[in-house]
């Protein structure tokens, strides 16, 4: 129970009884009704197809969980309807500072440039967001959310997926063309298809308390490094919602989970942060160790996995559940594109070579900022200390100090999917990046970039629209958008994010990640970049 959030119970309803006696057979089926389980089935349901999300729970998760959510997960949120509640009930942050001591080491900026729709970061509670989310799934009438119905089995073949399901009122079979499984980082999917999930396992443990108080600390990101109230380790500080506070306490290899998570353990070290005169409750305690380790692959014939079921992190820099978002994003357009035959199943490969891609740098950059945080041995610890004083005078050891390398997308630059530049194009947005975003205006109306952009592919270009208004190619088309007939680029933003001159086109993906791009309208190439994009 929880001083500022009273928990949903969600309706318990038996699997549909189907007139014949046969057994039930769906599209897809979503194991886990977490964060990346809902998003994936939101998603897939917006693209017309329907859904049967299966969790063993009857609520939304408990504890506060993940917290930090990046602009690009906004993004992907904001294009399935969710965002902007997000964003008004969570708390927005874009500042962060480190500190050594009691000494202020350097501060920075995620979003230092303006022109954005999201925010660089938000942080709310993980409740809320599935809270959100089941609501979302609910109003497109295609999300068929089943709680307290746990898969107990699993066999695969070339056709189908069968699952054994337990439920109060008792075991039933249910088939499934393709299954995406989203339970987690102790995923029961995982073992029954025999995946291998190799990595690391650290060590070291760390106290996360919630804690509710009014606090006069600024809206930021704080890390220190052996500060006073807490010697020779590392405190995180976030604001959440609510007037909640996260903070992070690292206890060292030895500790006992039991023990540190008990009050007289847990409030002391709260209040000898604090001072003694704040006032606080606390709303949730747990104390966690973490692993920086994927699966072998993606799919395993018709099961996918995504989020911790695929891939775990530390949680220093905001990557286990903005990657798990980013992964259905990648995914639920490719799966609806088999699944009504205009992409041959193959195309759900490459969801396997650009998110491991995109895994392997959230592990490095998480390894890295764990051994940094946690130091091994005694000559690691000489050279973090090190790194940390000069960075307090010297801004080239700014970049070496990491205390988390926050959430960054992962562009696909080596994708199978993506056509080579014909042309010479400068600036970041290269065939696999995601799409900036930047302001423009719609028939007079202020808009955003990003959503003005067409469901599926889309073709943008900039200057005069040309003669036809989609692009088709093997049953998918790609709908022209014209920055300059169609939206006014209000501040020159697009055009400079894109390196646009008159005539350039960029094909777009349904995820708003960059296929291709030429100097001038050619339908042939754009027909055959379709085509290529779509795994043909």
């Amino acid at each position: 129970m929880l001083k500022t959030y009273t928990f949903p119970k969600f309706e318990y309803r038996p699997a549909p009884a189907r007139p014949d006696g046969g057994v039930e057979r769906q599209p897809v089926v979503v194991i886990g009704a977490g964060p990346v389980g809902l998003s994936a089935a939101l998603d897939l349901a917006r693209r017309g197809v329907p859904v049967v999300v299966l969790d063993d729970n009857d609520t939304v998760s408990v504890g506060s969980r993940a917290l930090c959510y990046a602009k690009r997960t906004l993004e992907v949120w904001d294009r399935l309807g969710v965002a902007e509640r997000m964003v008004d009930k969570g708390v927005q942050w874009q500042l962060g500072k480190v500190f050594r001591d009691r000494g202020l080491v350097y501060g920075f900026d995620l979003l230092p440039e303006a022109g954005h729709r999201m925010p660089a970061m938000i942080n709310l509670q993980q409740y809320y967001l599935e809270e959100y989310l089941v609501e979302a799934c609910l109003r497109t009438g295609r999300v068929d959310l089943r709680w307290k119905h746990r898969v107990a089995g699993l066999e695969q073949d070339g056709e189908q997926v069968a699952l054994t399901v337990e439920t109060p009122d008792g075991t039933h079979r249910l088939e499934a063309d393709w299954v995406v499984a989203c339970d987690g980082a102790n995923s029961d999917v995982r073992r029954m298809v025999g995946a291998d999930f190799t990595g690391r396992l650290f060590q070291d443990r760390f106290l996360i308390a919630d804690v509710l108080m009014k606090a006069e600390f600024p809206t930021e990101r704080w890390f220190w490094f052996d500060p006073p109230f807490h010697r020779g380790q590392s405190v995180l500080l976030h604001r959440e919602a609510d007037n909640v506070w996260r903070i992070d306490f690292q206890l060292g290899w030895d500790a006992d989970p039991d023990e540190e998570r008990k009050p007289e353990r847990v409030i002391p070290r709260i209040q000898a942060m604090l001072g003694p005169e704040v006032e606080f409750d606390l709303e949730w305690v747990s104390v966690y160790q973490f692993a920086c380790r994927r699966i072998d692959r993606f799919r395993h014939g018709r099961v996918i996995f995504a989020g911790d079921a695929a891939h775990q992190v530390s949680p220093f820099g905001a990557r286990g559940a903005n990657s798990g978002v980013q992964d259905v994003d990648n995914l639920a357009w490719k799966l609806a594109l088999v699944l009504d035959g205009t992409a041959p199943a193959s195309l759900l490969d490459s969801y396997h070579d650009e998110r491991a891609r995109a895994a392997d740098d959230n592990l490095l950059n998480s390894t890295r900022s764990t051994d940094f945080i946690t130091p091994k041995s005694r000559a690691s610890r000489v050279l973090r200390d090190a790194v940390l004083e000069l960075a307090e005078h010297e801004p080239f050891a700014r970049k070496l100090v990491n205390s988390g390398r926050l959430s960054m997308p992962t562009p696909y630059l080596d994708s199978p999917l993506n056509t080579p530049d014909a042309s010479d194009f400068a600036g970041a947005m290269r065939p696999g990046t995601p799409c900036a975003d930047a302001p423009v205006s719609r028939d007079g109306r202020p808009a955003w970039l990003l959503g003005e952009l067409p469901e599926g592919f889309s073709l943008l270009v900039f200057g005069a629209k040309p003669p036809v208004p989609a692009v088709a190619s093997g049953g998918v088309s790609a709908a022209v958008l014209s920055v300059g007939d169609d939206l006014v680029d209000v501040e020159g933003l697009a055009a400079a994010r894109y390196d646009a001159q008159p005539g350039t086109v960029y094909l777009l993906r349904p995820d708003q990640h960059v296929a291709a791009r030429w100097r001038a309208f050619d339908a042939q190439a754009i027909e055959a970049a379709i085509a290529r994009a779509c795994g043909r």
